[in-house]
């Protein structure tokens, strides 16, 4: 029988354990500096909790901002719930772990993109290591908030092959 590490599970598992980490500290401690968060999240996760009419606005992903005004985070080993405004109208949301998307802190230029199975095959670079699916660029949406300006750097992927002797 053959066995091998499913480093793609494992580093996918370490991610959301950062995104968890870093959310417990803002839960408890508040952003700190101008740090801010994009999060893109998948609707349609059966854990997903949001306003009917969330739903119906964004059927299939929807990015939130954390930056000027949030209310009671809360952060478990599953996910997180926030409430957030959304035109005046205090919404609360629950955003489990495994529905995220992207994470970016546009503040210091960092970001996580987990790949996903249905990711559109009408992109133009393929992953390497699998010919089949297909890897595409997430920019996060511009901000609703005031003063809230989209990140200024988009991300870029990076060809190993270049770097390879």
């Amino acid at each position: 029988m053959s066995r091998s590490i499913d480093y793609g599970n494992l580093m996918h598992r370490a991610m959301r354990g950062l995104i968890q980490e870093v959310l417990a500290d803002v839960a408890e401690n508040g952003l700190p500096g101008s740090h801010h968060f994009f999060i893109t999240f998948d609707t349609r996760h059966e854990d997903a909790r949001l306003a009917d009419w969330l739903k119906d606005r964004y059927p299939s992903e929807m990015t939130v901002v954390l930056q000027h005004w949030f209310d009671a985070l809360e952060v478990d080993d599953e996910g997180f719930a926030i409430t957030l405004n959304f035109g005046d109208s205090p919404e609360r949301l629950r955003i489990p772990f495994d529905a995220i998307l992207t994470f970016v802190d546009p503040s210091v230029e960092f970001g996580l993109r987990f790949e996903t199975q249905d990711d559109s095959a009408e992109d133009d670079e393929i992953d390497e290591a699998d010919p089949a699916r297909p890897l595409r660029e997430e920019k996060p949406a511009p901000t609703d908030e005031p003063g809230g300006e989209s990140p200024a750097h988009d991300a870029e992927v990076v060809q190993l092959d270049k770097f390879r002797k």
